[in-house]
């Protein structure tokens, strides 16, 4: 494997972990919090229950 195909696959699988903390984060704010990001509890689910994979 080149180097250029390492550094993709690290720099995909560091992507994959952002999104799953970040979607982890979104699932535990509290309502009043989402509704300072103008989501609601319903958007938070759905964005935060998406697999890591997918954007």
């Amino acid at each position: 494997m080149t180097l250029t195909r390492l550094t993709r696959l690290f720099a995909r699988l560091r992507e994959y972990q952002h999104r799953r903390y970040s979607r982890q984060q979104l699932l535990e704010l509290e309502l009043h919090q989402l509704k300072d990001i103008g989501l609601s509890r319903a958007d938070a689910v759905r964005e935060g229950s998406k697999p890591f994979w997918k954007a």
